[in-house]
């Protein structure tokens, strides 16, 4: 039996071209969840359509199969699809004030653009300018902070680079001004309305958030600085809500039955349980820290969700610890 599915076997033919490695059976069955047998038929049938495939034996004789550079030609160019969500995350990290991520994506797409042919280009440039009107990504207004396109550059560089910074920084609460602040840079966190910088701080021998906006200056060290050993920032951030840090507290929120069904529609943290009880209304249950972001949340909701904070302690480990840092 052949095997016919024509996106899987497109999808693998352009696997096998950008892998310099290629790509084994073990790897098909991982990719595309299918059993033993059917990855023969997969690669087979790729192998019937392409025999330029190139076969390759690796370690303990396990074999993996690739194409030569080019061989695939125009099947490589991306889709109309592709190129508006690479737009899209364009448009997004500009409204959300990361102009550098919006102009490298922003050139490396006008890039790929120039190499379609003269009749392709016109007629991508035509839907996508539909495409785009349609999402409506590009021109939804809101407020963003405005940050310096070389704080965040020289972050990018001292991130990639695993190096300390120096830094003068405005606290936002307070308005404080720390001098000459030295800081591990971990993540740069990007989200609606406030950005932050995720950084091991020397002074407080802790990692500390920083609000990006609050940066005036920033210098690289030469010394390295390495991330705490077994760090997941995934893991760290789902013991927030938003990117607010305080002491993690057991949140219950009961959504009435008028809003349940839209509320139901929302994941409100990564680790949430939720329950639908008798009389329609939806439980939401999670446990994190950053009560002050959640009531700011809640209050799209007003007296239509109840909501209730256990084990609570209110000192956000936010930007507000950065006034503890050393004057100068």
């Amino acid at each position: 039996m052949r095997y016919a599915r024509q996106e899987d076997l497109q999808k693998l033919a352009l696997t096998m071209q950008g892998s310099a490695e290629g790509v084994s059976l073990s790897d098909i069955e991982r990719e595309f969840s299918v059993s033993r047998r059917t990855a023969e038929r997969m690669r087979d049938a790729v192998r019937n359509a392409y025999p330029q495939i190139e076969e390759i034996s690796g370690e303990s004789g396990r074999k993996y199969w690739r194409f030569p550079p080019g061989s695939l030609g125009r099947m490589v160019e991306p889709t109309l699809d592709e190129l508006t969500a690479g737009h899209r995350a364009a448009a997004i990290a500009r409204r959300e004030g990361d102009e550098v991520t919006a102009d490298t994506l922003e050139r490396l797409l006008t890039k790929v653009q120039a190499m379609f042919r003269e009749d392709r280009r016109r007629k991508i440039a035509a839907d996508l300018e539909a495409q785009l009107m349609a999402d409506g990504v590009a021109f939804r207004p809101g407020p963003r902070e405005n940050i310096s396109s070389e704080i965040l550059s020289a972050l990018r560089e001292s991130i990639l680079a695993g190096v300390m910074i120096s830094a003068d920084h405005r606290a936002r609460g307070t308005a404080k001004l720390s001098r000459n602040t030295r800081l591990g840079p971990i993540a740069m966190l990007f989200g609606q309305g406030r950005q932050y910088l995720l950084a091991w701080s020397e002074y407080q021998d802790d990692l500390r958030l920083f609000a990006l906006a609050g940066f005036e200056r920033i210098s690289l060290e030469p010394d390295v600085y390495e991330r705490p050993n077994g760090f997941d920032l995934q893991e760290w951030l789902s013991e927030s809500f938003g990117v607010w840090r305080e002491e993690s507290q057991d949140v219950v929120w009961r959504f009435l039955p008028e809003v349940a069904d839209e509320a139901a529609g929302y994941v409100f943290h990564p680790k949430q349980e939720t329950e639908r009880l008798e009389d329609g209304s939806l439980m939401v249950r999670f446990r994190a820290g950053g009560r002050q972001e959640m009531e700011w949340y809640l209050v799209r909701w007003g007296d239509q969700v109840e909501a209730q904070f256990l084990a609570v302690s209110c000192s956000p480990a936010s930007d507000t610890t950065e006034s503890d840092a050393p004057q100068e």
